[in-house]
């Protein structure tokens, strides 16, 4: 890994602890997912796995963006009606989700169905930071996707490495 994608790596990691996600929030998903097939399978396990996804620049892009757009919603410095679209994180809107399927792709199919699967049960740090939204005045349109397409790639990225 150079030195860029390395310092990238941390700034993402920060970015991600300062918007109140760390990395043992995105590692309880990853166990969470992967316990009942990888039988022996540790949170340092899921930790590795997690570090390997942040390590892709297109997951640190994905992160940025996201994350910028959130905070740029808070702040209420976009342009109407993507102010809107993007604070009320409207269920037709779709694009914080496309954006995080970057991330999902880089670990094939099982990526994508993982990532699908906690979109929709919410695990974790992503159902608070759904609820939180609605309850604070922040905006985490982006941010609860991209925590549930690094789990879910972290996931796949578990699963493959048990398989061999």
């Amino acid at each position: 890994m150079n030195k860029t994608t390395k310092n990238m790596k941390e700034i993402c990691i920060r970015i991600l602890n300062e918007r109140g996600v760390t990395l043992d929030h995105i590692v309880d998903i990853v166990y969470g997912l992967q316990k009942k097939y990888v039988p022996d399978l540790t949170k340092e396990v899921c930790l590795d796995a997690i570090l390997r996804v942040l390590g892709k620049r297109e997951v640190q892009n994905a992160i940025l963006t996201g994350i910028e757009l959130d905070k740029l919603a808070e702040e209420n410095k976009l342009s109407e009606p993507l102010q809107t679209l993007i604070n009320n994180d409207s269920p037709l809107y779709g694009i914080d989700e496309i954006l995080v399927l970057s991330i999902c792709n880089v670990y094939g199919s099982i990526g994508l169905t993982n990532f699908g699967y906690v979109d929709k049960t919410k695990p974790g740090i992503i159902g608070e930071l759904d609820k939180m939204g609605k309850q604070t005045n922040t905006c985490h349109t982006f941010m609860d996707d991209i925590i549930g397409a690094i789990a879910a790639a972290a996931a796949s990225s578990v699963a493959h490495n048990a398989e061999e």
